[in-house]
């Protein structure tokens, strides 16, 4: 005769590991199956994580007269079957892992290329048009365009955003306005090989920024590799051919101003569902705001249009094609760096970045001719390697 036996009255906790006087009644003998004996004496009581009931109790006629063979078989309260130890597990999708990383290496392509293309044609123009606040205000209304149409015409979803979101995002959007035009007043005065060297000393920005202002800590890795960044970036500083001091601080403080975009972004947009490309829209957007008036008050539609007619004169139909070529390509390899933050860890953001600024380095020198010393070189190499060793050392 076999029948199953259930309890679910009783669950012990795992800190319920003692002896104790059992206080329950005297379990009543049923008429199906043996009596057992039962013993009034102290009795362990049994520490599980999760309840444990006996399956089944079999008894079989050929043995002896009140002689019982217990056959039990343990499963967790949330299973109806006993546990099976040969379950097989799926296997991971290897085509949908080789399609993500076919992905994730298409946005890098895009990025770095993207990248490129805008540091070519933005020192073009500002060769030929040395006016940054009107170069970086052009960049910033032409994405805010871009992703206007984008919205309007439902060719990308627009997002769901309230007065919270704005109200998080305006810190973000001021430093991310002072970084992006410092940047630029940085490669109006100075080679973008230059500008891209001392922008990869980001990384000690960050570190002591976090670490002053915000009392973060961080191992002894991540100190040590700031001092070939340091090291590297005032390598290249010192044999720089033609440095400018503008063009280094505008370096320095774009440096300054990205650490606390990123500290403001981090802290203002946690819980939000907008994507990473809406995200970088709604900045564009505020940041354009915040911008404008402050264009028009440096330089101002007369320095605008004077200057204007002298680069027309010189270069010809070419100049508006090179404005709009660098107002388009920088909305773009920024919108690929921000949806590529939704596919990839910080730790492999942070490796491309550094990639990135040795392909824009490269291809600034090999297309502009820029003079650079072998110490010069090695200084931007160290400076490189330093960033490198951060990303690893910070994860």
């Amino acid at each position: 005769m076999i029948c199953s036996v259930k309890q679910y009255s009783t669950i012990t906790n795992g800190s319920d590991i003692f002896l104790r006087q059992s206080t329950r009644p005297p379990m009543q003998r049923s008429l199906l199956l043996p009596s057992l004996p039962v013993q009034k004496s102290l009795r362990s009581v049994i520490s599980v994580q999760k309840a444990l009931h006996v399956s089944a109790i079999e008894s079989f006629g050929s043995l002896k007269p009140r002689t019982s063979l217990i056959k039990c078989q343990a499963y967790e309260a949330d299973r109806s079957q006993p546990i099976e130890s040969n379950i097989e597990l799926p296997k991971p999708d290897t085509r949908s892992e080789a399609a993500k990383k076919l992905k994730i290496g298409v946005y890098f392509a895009m990025w770095w290329a993207l990248n490129v293309v805008f540091n070519i044609y933005n020192k073009k123009v500002l060769n030929a048009y040395p006016f940054p606040w009107l170069t970086s205000t052009l960049s910033l209304a032409c994405g805010s365009l871009i992703m206007l149409i984008s919205w309007a015409t439902r060719i990308a979803e627009a997002p769901k955003t309230d007065m919270d979101f704005w109200k998080a995002l305006f810190p973000v959007a001021v430093a991310h306005t002072i970084g992006h035009v410092a940047a630029t007043v940085s490669m109006s005065k100075v080679a973008v090989s230059f500008t891209h060297i001392i922008k990869s000393g980001e990384p000690a920005f960050s570190v002591l920024v976090s670490r002053f202002l915000l009392g973060e800590s961080f191992p002894t890795s991540v100190y040590l590799s700031l001092l070939p960044i340091i090291g590297g970036c005032g390598l290249a500083a010192l044999t720089e051919l033609n440095f400018n001091m503008i063009g280094f601080m505008g370096a320095m403080i774009s440096n300054l101003a990205f650490v606390f975009r990123n500290i403001f972004s981090k802290r203002g947009m946690k819980g939000t569902s907008v994507s990473g490309m809406n995200y970088y829209a709604c900045l564009s957007i505020l940041s354009l705001i915040i911008l404008t008036p402050f264009a028009i008050a440096v330089e101002g539609p007369a320095m605008w249009k004077a200057g204007f007619e002298t680069a027309i004169s010189q270069i010809g139909p070419n100049l508006i094609w090179w404005m709009a070529a660098q107002s388009v390509f920088y909305h773009l390899y920024n919108q690929v760096s921000y949806m590529s933050l939704d596919e990839i860890s910080p730790l492999t953001f942070s490796i491309g970045n550094t990639m990135k600024r040795i392909s824009v380095i490269v291809s600034s020198i090999i297309i502009f001719h820029t003079p650079v010393q072998p110490v010069n070189a090695l200084g931007a190499a160290i400076a490189i390697f330093g960033t490198f060793l951060y990303s690893q050392s910070k994860q």
